[in-house]
Protein backbone atom coordinates (compact mmCIF):
# COMPACT_ATOMS: atom_id res chain seq x y z
CA UNK A 1 0.00 0.00 0.00
CA UNK A 2 1.40 3.60 -0.87
CA UNK A 3 0.32 5.76 2.52
CA UNK A 4 0.00 8.89 2.97
CA UNK A 5 0.04 10.95 6.20
CA UNK A 6 -1.43 14.38 6.36
CA UNK A 7 -0.49 16.28 10.05
CA UNK A 8 2.47 14.38 10.66
CA UNK A 9 3.71 16.41 13.47
CA UNK A 10 0.84 16.74 15.54
CA UNK A 11 -0.08 14.19 18.74
CA UNK A 12 -1.75 12.26 16.42
CA UNK A 13 0.04 12.41 13.48
CA UNK A 14 3.16 10.69 15.46
CA UNK A 15 0.64 8.16 16.61
CA UNK A 16 -0.40 7.14 13.31
CA UNK A 17 3.34 6.38 12.92
CA UNK A 18 3.77 4.53 15.90
CA UNK A 19 0.67 2.41 14.82
CA UNK A 20 1.38 1.49 11.16
CA UNK A 21 4.72 0.01 12.49
CA UNK A 22 3.51 -2.01 15.44
CA UNK A 23 0.60 -3.44 13.52
CA UNK A 24 2.97 -3.89 10.74
CA UNK A 25 0.64 -2.40 7.90
CA UNK A 26 1.35 -3.63 4.14
CA UNK A 27 3.48 0.02 3.12
CA UNK A 28 5.23 0.01 -0.18
CA UNK A 29 5.57 4.14 -0.30
CA UNK A 30 5.01 6.73 2.17
CA UNK A 31 4.62 10.25 2.23
CA UNK A 32 4.14 12.42 4.98
CA UNK A 33 2.45 16.02 4.53
CA UNK A 34 2.40 19.02 7.07
CA UNK A 35 2.40 23.02 7.08
CA UNK A 36 5.40 24.90 5.84
CA UNK A 37 6.13 25.21 9.33
CA UNK A 38 6.73 21.24 9.54
CA UNK A 39 8.17 20.68 5.86
CA UNK A 40 11.94 19.33 5.96
CA UNK A 41 11.58 17.52 9.74
CA UNK A 42 12.38 13.94 9.27
CA UNK A 43 10.77 11.24 10.73
CA UNK A 44 11.51 7.01 11.45
CA UNK A 45 9.20 4.39 10.17
CA UNK A 46 10.77 0.54 10.30
CA UNK A 47 14.51 2.35 10.52
CA UNK A 48 13.89 4.43 7.63
CA UNK A 49 13.60 8.42 7.40
CA UNK A 50 11.38 10.40 5.35
CA UNK A 51 11.12 14.10 5.08
CA UNK A 52 7.88 15.95 5.43
CA UNK A 53 6.40 17.50 2.58
CA UNK A 54 4.32 20.87 2.66
CA UNK A 55 0.91 20.20 1.59
CA UNK A 56 -0.04 21.89 -1.29
CA UNK A 57 -2.52 22.09 -4.41
CA UNK A 58 -0.50 19.83 -6.61
CA UNK A 59 -0.74 16.28 -7.90
CA UNK A 60 1.41 14.62 -4.77
CA UNK A 61 -1.32 12.21 -3.81
CA UNK A 62 -1.44 10.59 -7.26
CA UNK A 63 -1.13 7.06 -6.87
CA UNK A 64 -1.55 7.09 -3.01
CA UNK A 65 -4.36 4.20 -1.65
CA UNK A 66 -4.82 5.88 2.18
CA UNK A 67 -4.05 9.20 3.17
CA UNK A 68 -4.45 9.26 7.29
CA UNK A 69 -5.28 13.00 7.68
CA UNK A 70 -5.12 14.98 11.22
CA UNK A 71 -4.12 18.21 10.44
CA UNK A 72 -7.46 20.40 11.48
CA UNK A 73 -10.92 20.98 10.29
CA UNK A 74 -9.92 23.77 7.85
CA UNK A 75 -7.02 21.81 6.82
CA UNK A 76 -9.63 18.65 5.57
CA UNK A 77 -12.32 20.51 4.38
CA UNK A 78 -9.81 22.61 1.93
CA UNK A 79 -7.40 19.81 0.52
CA UNK A 80 -10.21 17.21 0.30
CA UNK A 81 -10.05 16.94 -3.18
CA UNK A 82 -6.47 17.29 -3.63
CA UNK A 83 -5.92 13.98 -1.52
CA UNK A 84 -9.08 12.12 -3.12
CA UNK A 85 -9.02 13.59 -7.12
CA UNK A 86 -6.60 9.79 -8.09
CA UNK A 87 -8.24 7.90 -6.04
CA UNK A 88 -7.31 8.07 -2.81
CA UNK A 89 -8.90 6.84 0.09
CA UNK A 90 -8.58 9.88 2.61
CA UNK A 91 -9.59 9.06 5.94
CA UNK A 92 -9.87 11.96 8.14
CA UNK A 93 -9.70 12.84 11.55
CA UNK A 94 -11.58 16.12 11.81
CA UNK A 95 -14.97 16.58 12.54
CA UNK A 96 -15.66 18.53 8.99
CA UNK A 97 -17.37 15.39 7.22
CA UNK A 98 -18.50 13.14 10.15
CA UNK A 99 -22.16 13.96 9.92
CA UNK A 100 -22.08 14.83 5.85
CA UNK A 101 -25.04 12.03 4.49
CA UNK A 102 -22.46 10.91 1.67
CA UNK A 103 -19.16 10.29 4.10
CA UNK A 104 -19.47 6.97 6.00
CA UNK A 105 -18.80 7.49 9.33
CA UNK A 106 -17.02 4.17 10.90
CA UNK A 107 -15.62 2.26 13.46
CA UNK A 108 -14.61 -1.13 12.45
CA UNK A 109 -16.02 -2.78 15.25
CA UNK A 110 -19.39 -1.92 14.80
CA UNK A 111 -20.02 -0.67 11.53
CA UNK A 112 -17.24 -1.68 8.83
CA UNK A 113 -19.14 -2.42 6.05
CA UNK A 114 -19.82 1.49 5.73
CA UNK A 115 -16.69 1.95 4.43
CA UNK A 116 -17.81 0.52 1.47
CA UNK A 117 -19.89 3.18 0.21
CA UNK A 118 -17.80 6.24 -0.22
CA UNK A 119 -18.91 8.31 -3.59
CA UNK A 120 -16.41 11.07 -2.05
CA UNK A 121 -13.30 8.63 -1.03
CA UNK A 122 -13.78 9.96 1.82
CA UNK A 123 -14.20 8.09 5.53
CA UNK A 124 -14.61 9.79 8.72
CA UNK A 125 -13.09 9.08 11.67
CA UNK A 126 -15.57 9.47 14.75
CA UNK A 127 -15.16 11.70 17.70
CA UNK A 128 -12.59 10.31 20.20
CA UNK A 129 -15.17 9.63 23.31
CA UNK A 130 -17.91 8.53 20.60
CA UNK A 131 -15.72 5.79 19.34
CA UNK A 132 -14.71 4.23 22.43
CA UNK A 133 -18.57 4.40 23.76
CA UNK A 134 -20.05 2.55 20.76
CA UNK A 135 -17.67 0.08 20.87
CA UNK A 136 -19.16 -0.80 24.16
CA UNK A 137 -22.97 0.14 23.62
CA UNK A 138 -22.68 -2.29 20.09
CA UNK A 139 -21.98 -5.18 22.53
CA UNK A 140 -25.29 -4.70 24.54
CA UNK A 141 -27.09 -3.86 21.51
CA UNK A 142 -26.82 -7.00 20.33
CA UNK A 143 -28.56 -8.45 23.81
CA UNK A 144 -31.29 -5.88 23.22
CA UNK A 145 -31.95 -2.88 21.81
CA UNK A 146 -30.53 0.24 23.40
CA UNK A 147 -33.31 3.04 24.10
CA UNK A 148 -31.50 5.63 26.29
CA UNK A 149 -27.61 6.69 27.14
CA UNK A 150 -26.66 8.95 29.81
CA UNK A 151 -22.74 9.40 29.83
CA UNK A 152 -20.24 11.36 32.16
CA UNK A 153 -17.15 12.05 30.38
CA UNK A 154 -13.52 12.34 32.04
CA UNK A 155 -11.49 13.22 29.37
CA UNK A 156 -7.40 13.69 29.31
CA UNK A 157 -5.12 16.95 28.06
CA UNK A 158 -4.45 14.52 25.05
CA UNK A 159 -7.70 15.13 23.36
CA UNK A 160 -6.56 18.69 23.02
CA UNK A 161 -3.09 17.79 21.31
CA UNK A 162 0.49 17.40 22.03
CA UNK A 163 0.89 21.13 23.18
CA UNK A 164 -2.14 20.86 25.62
CA UNK A 165 -0.58 17.72 26.76
CA UNK A 166 2.88 19.59 27.32
CA UNK A 167 0.92 22.58 28.64
CA UNK A 168 -0.85 20.61 32.02
CA UNK A 169 2.47 19.06 33.03
CA UNK A 170 4.04 22.40 32.65
CA UNK A 171 1.23 23.69 34.70
CA UNK A 172 2.06 21.35 37.45
CA UNK A 173 5.81 22.41 36.75
CA UNK A 174 4.98 26.02 37.81
CA UNK A 175 2.58 25.24 40.67
CA UNK A 176 5.22 23.52 42.45
CA UNK A 177 7.84 25.91 41.62
CA UNK A 178 5.32 29.04 43.12
CA UNK A 179 4.90 30.45 39.90
CA UNK A 180 1.58 31.40 38.11
CA UNK A 181 0.28 28.84 35.21
CA UNK A 182 0.50 29.75 31.53
CA UNK A 183 -3.38 28.92 31.06
CA UNK A 184 -3.35 28.68 26.42
CA UNK A 185 -4.96 25.68 25.68
CA UNK A 186 -8.02 25.26 28.16
CA UNK A 187 -10.44 27.51 29.59
CA UNK A 188 -9.24 27.26 33.15
CA UNK A 189 -6.04 26.03 34.93
CA UNK A 190 -6.54 22.32 34.17
CA UNK A 191 -3.88 21.08 37.07
CA UNK A 192 -5.30 20.31 40.08
CA UNK A 193 -9.02 21.13 38.54
CA UNK A 194 -11.78 20.32 36.20
CA UNK A 195 -13.14 21.69 33.40
CA UNK A 196 -16.85 20.56 32.63
CA UNK A 197 -16.56 22.26 29.27
CA UNK A 198 -15.01 20.57 26.36
CA UNK A 199 -15.97 22.32 23.08
CA UNK A 200 -18.28 25.24 23.18
CA UNK A 201 -21.60 25.57 24.03
CA UNK A 202 -24.59 25.32 21.87
CA UNK A 203 -27.80 27.15 21.54
CA UNK A 204 -29.55 23.77 23.62
CA UNK A 205 -26.69 24.08 27.01
CA UNK A 206 -24.81 21.24 25.41
CA UNK A 207 -21.74 21.80 23.79
CA UNK A 208 -20.57 20.89 20.65
CA UNK A 209 -18.87 17.72 21.85
CA UNK A 210 -21.72 16.49 23.98
CA UNK A 211 -23.97 17.42 20.88
CA UNK A 212 -20.87 15.18 18.49
CA UNK A 213 -21.80 12.31 21.01
CA UNK A 214 -25.51 12.17 20.50
CA UNK A 215 -25.45 12.78 16.49
CA UNK A 216 -22.37 10.07 15.80
CA UNK A 217 -23.67 7.23 18.30
CA UNK A 218 -27.06 7.61 16.03
CA UNK A 219 -25.31 7.58 12.91
CA UNK A 220 -22.86 5.11 13.66
CA UNK A 221 -24.72 2.58 14.86
CA UNK A 222 -27.78 2.82 12.49
CA UNK A 223 -30.43 3.92 15.50
CA UNK A 224 -32.73 5.75 16.98
CA UNK A 225 -30.69 5.95 20.34
CA UNK A 226 -30.63 8.87 22.56
CA UNK A 227 -27.68 9.80 23.96
CA UNK A 228 -27.30 13.17 26.82
CA UNK A 229 -23.86 13.61 27.36
CA UNK A 230 -21.69 15.55 29.81
CA UNK A 231 -18.07 16.08 28.67
CA UNK A 232 -15.35 17.05 31.35
CA UNK A 233 -11.87 17.69 31.06
CA UNK A 234 -9.79 15.99 33.80
CA UNK A 235 -5.85 16.74 34.08
CA UNK A 236 -4.53 13.38 32.98
CA UNK A 237 -2.18 12.76 30.27
CA UNK A 238 -3.57 10.56 28.42
CA UNK A 239 -7.28 8.04 28.09
CA UNK A 240 -10.57 9.71 28.25
CA UNK A 241 -12.61 8.06 30.52
CA UNK A 242 -16.39 7.30 30.44
CA UNK A 243 -19.09 6.41 33.00
CA UNK A 244 -22.76 5.03 31.48
CA UNK A 245 -25.98 4.71 32.11
CA UNK A 246 -27.98 3.07 29.57
CA UNK A 247 -31.58 1.71 29.21
CA UNK A 248 -32.89 -1.49 26.79
CA UNK A 249 -35.76 -2.36 25.73
CA UNK A 250 -35.73 -5.85 27.38
CA UNK A 251 -33.69 -6.00 31.14
CA UNK A 252 -30.11 -7.41 30.23
CA UNK A 253 -28.08 -8.73 33.39
CA UNK A 254 -25.00 -8.34 34.92
CA UNK A 255 -23.93 -11.96 34.13
CA UNK A 256 -25.20 -11.65 30.40
CA UNK A 257 -22.70 -8.09 30.22
CA UNK A 258 -19.98 -9.35 31.63
CA UNK A 259 -19.86 -12.36 28.98
CA UNK A 260 -20.19 -10.11 26.13
CA UNK A 261 -17.85 -7.63 27.14
CA UNK A 262 -15.43 -10.79 27.53
CA UNK A 263 -16.10 -12.35 23.89
CA UNK A 264 -16.37 -8.82 22.38
CA UNK A 265 -13.93 -7.00 19.72
CA UNK A 266 -11.56 -4.96 20.58
CA UNK A 267 -13.08 -4.73 24.17
CA UNK A 268 -10.87 -6.04 27.73
CA UNK A 269 -13.34 -7.20 30.58
CA UNK A 270 -11.91 -5.77 33.74
CA UNK A 271 -14.49 -6.00 36.09
CA UNK A 272 -13.30 -7.54 39.55
CA UNK A 273 -14.55 -4.64 41.75
CA UNK A 274 -13.48 -6.90 45.19
CA UNK A 275 -10.26 -6.56 43.81
CA UNK A 276 -10.05 -3.33 43.21
CA UNK A 277 -9.56 -4.42 39.44
CA UNK A 278 -10.97 -1.84 37.04
CA UNK A 279 -9.56 0.13 34.13
CA UNK A 280 -8.22 3.83 34.79
CA UNK A 281 -6.01 6.13 32.74
CA UNK A 282 -2.92 5.79 34.10
CA UNK A 283 -2.63 1.80 33.10
CA UNK A 284 -5.08 2.26 29.52
CA UNK A 285 -2.77 4.65 28.05
CA UNK A 286 -0.49 3.13 25.30
CA UNK A 287 -3.13 0.22 24.98
CA UNK A 288 -4.81 -0.57 21.91
CA UNK A 289 -8.84 -1.78 23.20
CA UNK A 290 -11.55 -0.45 25.34
CA UNK A 291 -11.50 -1.54 29.06
CA UNK A 292 -14.86 -2.10 30.16
CA UNK A 293 -15.44 -2.65 34.38
CA UNK A 294 -17.93 -1.37 36.91
CA UNK A 295 -20.63 -3.11 35.78
CA UNK A 296 -23.89 -3.09 37.75
CA UNK A 297 -27.70 -2.81 37.33
CA UNK A 298 -28.87 0.54 37.50
CA UNK A 299 -30.81 0.80 40.88
CA UNK A 300 -33.41 4.07 39.44
CA UNK A 301 -34.43 1.35 36.47
CA UNK A 302 -35.28 -2.53 36.10
CA UNK A 303 -33.81 -2.48 32.38
CA UNK A 304 -31.00 0.06 33.17
CA UNK A 305 -27.43 -0.89 33.22
CA UNK A 306 -24.27 1.29 33.91
CA UNK A 307 -20.53 1.02 33.64
CA UNK A 308 -17.11 2.24 33.34
CA UNK A 309 -15.06 2.18 30.12
CA UNK A 310 -11.28 3.61 29.18
CA UNK A 311 -9.59 3.89 26.42
CA UNK A 312 -6.40 5.70 25.11
CA UNK A 313 -8.24 8.98 23.15
CA UNK A 314 -4.84 9.29 20.95
CA UNK A 315 -4.49 5.42 20.05
CA UNK A 316 -7.79 3.96 19.56
CA UNK A 317 -10.08 7.01 19.84
CA UNK A 318 -7.97 8.63 16.85
CA UNK A 319 -4.97 6.81 14.87
CA UNK A 320 -5.85 3.26 15.62
CA UNK A 321 -9.19 3.50 14.45
CA UNK A 322 -8.27 5.00 10.93
CA UNK A 323 -5.59 2.64 10.48
CA UNK A 324 -8.25 -0.59 11.49
CA UNK A 325 -10.18 1.55 8.92
CA UNK A 326 -7.90 0.79 6.27
CA UNK A 327 -7.11 -2.60 7.32
CA UNK A 328 -10.64 -3.82 7.09
CA UNK A 329 -10.85 -2.91 3.32
CA UNK A 330 -6.95 -3.93 2.61
CA UNK A 331 -8.35 -7.65 4.01
CA UNK A 332 -11.51 -7.09 2.16
CA UNK A 333 -9.46 -6.31 -1.02
CA UNK A 334 -12.09 -3.22 -0.89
Amino acid sequence: MKIAIVGTSGAVGQEFLRVLEERNFPITDLTLFGSSRSAGREYVLKGQKYTVKELKDDDSFKGIDFAFVSAGGGVSKEFASTITKYGAIMIDNSSTFRMDADVPLVVPEVNPSDALIRPRNIIANPNCTTIQMVVALNVIEKISHIRKVHVSTYQASSGAGATAMAELKKQYEQIINGEQPTVEKFFYQLAYNLIPQVDVFTDNGYTKEEMKMYNETRKIMHSDIEVSATCVRVPVIRAHSEATWIETEHPVSVEQAREAFAAAEGIVLQDEPSKRDYPMPLFVADKDPVYVGRIRKDLTNPCGLTFWTVSDQIKKGAALNAVQIAEWLVVNNL
